[in-house]
């Protein structure tokens, strides 16, 4: 499978650059360069198209949240956010928060405001960066409750939307107008770091109990789990829209995850037991393992061979009764027929799927 061994590749050349990916916390897209922004602590680094890395600018830092809007990227370093301008790399704006404990996530309107959490002080404020010379800030959130952390600008709804730290975090809104907050959802979770939204709505989570990303739509009516290999307390995620691939900064690894979400043909595949279903199959870089819990249930997800050898263990947990998406992307598979094998409580289902 020539196009996954290539995804295997890059995930080792960023292993072999891991003295330049230090306390790595989040991560966004330069469209118009084709990159990703990592904040790196005392720098930023930029992972290229072709997956080499490089330094971002000549002294520009950021060791939490980062925007990018318009030709700026926006950062925080320590209790300062900081405008950069993305052809240059110059610092091009700086202001200091008064007040504040842990600056940590960000979000942006597309216009002329940037959103600041304020993990330390459970506040949020709104900078207004329309005039880089002399830009102004305010609180807009007092008291949070509960620990705030990513935030997203939710633009068909006109609300920020921002994650909880904590067990049973929440996601919650914040009208940017009246500035009242509601809870959207409760998640039973523990830990949610990053939020950022896709070109459909949905929304993307990332927490570190369990370690995973989930995955709701527009309305938080339904959800989705996506596990992915190699998590690491997932941080400040980033969905680039012009290419559907989702960024994930590991902070306990300091690799970043990608995750490609190119839309694929299931309308022929078949829905045996728990619907669960491989596909594309035979296996590409993009292939999924799909099933539905209509209720909790311990769950094992294992690969085998032929020779019933076991090649992946991927699931042993308890998982929620939701739609579950399991992603092939980034493990090493040799060319071959594979089993499938899922055990939901008592029950088991096995499915074939072939590796070119």
């Amino acid at each position: 499978m020539k196009n996954l061994l290539t995804l295997i590749l890059i995930c080792c050349t960023f292993g072999a650059f891991a003295q330049s990916l230090n306390t790595i916390e989040s991560v966004e897209y330069d469209e118009a360069n084709q990159r990703f922004l990592v904040s790196n602590n005392s720098n930023i680094i930029s992972i290229n198209y072709d997956g080499s890395l490089s330094f971002f600018g000549s002294g520009a830092s950021a060791n939490y949240g980062m925007e990018v809007m318009g030709n700026t990227l926006f950062a925080i370093k320590n209790s300062q956010v900081r405008g950069y301008d993305l052809t240059t790399g110059m610092e091009v704006m700086s202001i200091s928060i008064p007040g504040a404990g842990f600056l940590n996530g960000m979000a942006n309107d597309g216009l002329s405001k940037i959103y600041v959490t304020d993990f330390g002080t459970d506040k949020i404020h709104e900078i207004d960066v329309s005039d880089f010379s002399n830009p102004s800030q305010q609180v807009i959130v007092s008291n949070t409750v509960e620990t705030p952390n990513g935030m997203v600008y939710d633009a068909d709804n006109n609300r920020l939307i921002f994650v909880t730290w904590g067990s049973n975090a929440k996601i919650k809104a914040v009208d940017p107008v009246s500035y009242q907050m509601t809870t959207l959802e409760t998640t039973g979770l523990g830990n949610i770091d990053g939020i950022d939204n896709d070109n459909s709505g949905n929304f993307y989570i990332a927490s570190w109990s369990p370690q995973r990303i989930t995955r709701y739509n527009s309305d938080f009516s339904m959800s989705e789990v996506i596990t992915a290999p190699g998590l690491s307390n997932p941080a400040d995620i980033c969905y680039a829209k012009s290419i559907d691939t989702l960024a994930i900064p590991n902070s306990g690894s300091d690799l970043v995850t990608f995750i490609g979400f190119q839309p694929v043909d299931i309308t022929n595949a078949e829905t045996p037991t728990f619907g669960l279903q491989i596909y594309p199959n035979p296996a590409t870089p993009n292939s999924v393992i799909s099933y539905q819990l209509d209720a909790p249930k311990q769950v094992a997800l294992r690969i085998f061979d032929t020779q019933g050898r076991l090649v992946h263990s991927l699931i042993d947990e308890a998982q929620a009764a939701v739609l579950h998406r399991v992603l092939l992307s980034g493990l090493a598979f040799e060319t071959g027929i594979y089993f499938c094998e899922l055990q939901v409580g008592d029950e088991r289902v096995v499915e074939r799927f072939l590796v070119k």
